[in-house]
C-alpha cells in the first residue's frame, strides 16, 4: 500500500510540476507572441482558469507527501521525503505571497482596464514563477530520489 502511496503521490506532483513548466517555458510565450490585445486576454483567462485549479493541486500535493512522510517514517527516504514537502511548502508561501495578488489583479484585466504597468507586473509574476517551478522541480526530484 505504501509503494502505490508513494508513486502515486509522485505521480501527481510530477504532473502538477509539467503544467507549471509548461506555463513558464511555453504557454506564457506563446501568449506574449501574439498580436495586439490577445495574449493579455490568454493570460487573464489562464489566470482565471488555472487560480481555480492550481491552488487545489499544490494542497493535495502536500498532503500527499505529508501522508507519505508520516506513512514512512522509517524508510530510509523520508529525509527526503520531508524535505520535498519543505519545498512545497515554501512554493505555497511563495504563491500566496508573491504570486496569487499579482495574478488575482491580471486575471480581470481587458485591454480597457488594464493598469499602464501591466507588462511589468506581468513580467515580475513570470520572474516568481520561475522560481517556483526550480522549488517544484526540486521537490520533486526529491520525491523521485526517494522512490530509489
Amino acid at each position: 500500500m505504501l509503494n502505490a502511496l508513494e508513486v502515486f503521490t509522485t505521480v501527481v506532483v510530477g504532473v502538477m510540476v509539467g503544467v507549471e513548466f509548461s506555463v513558464a517555458f511555453v504557454i506564457n510565450r506563446i501568449l506574449d507572441a501574439l498580436p495586439g490585445d490577445s495574449g493579455q486576454l490568454g493570460r487573464a483567462h489562464g489566470g482565471r482558469m488555472l487560480g481555480a485549479v492550481m491552488p487545489v493541486w499544490y494542497i493535495a500535493s502536500l498532503v500527499l507527501v505529508v501522508v507519505w512522510a508520516i506513512a514512512g517514517w522509517h524508510d530510509h527516504g523520508t529525509g527526503l521525503v520531508v524535505t520535498a514537502g519543505a519545498l512545497l511548502i515554501l512554493s505555497v508561501i511563495m504563491s500566496l505571497v508573491l504570486l496569487v495578488p499579482i495574478n488575482n489583479r491580471g486575471k480581470t484585466w481587458t485591454p480597457e482596464n488594464r493598469p499602464e504597468d501591466w507588462k511589468e507586473q506581468m513580467n515580475r509574476w513570470d520572474r516568481y514563477h520561475y522560481v517556483r517551478v526550480a522549488v517544484i522541480i526540486a521537490a520533486f526530484a526529491l520525491l523521485v530520489a526517494a522512490l530509489a
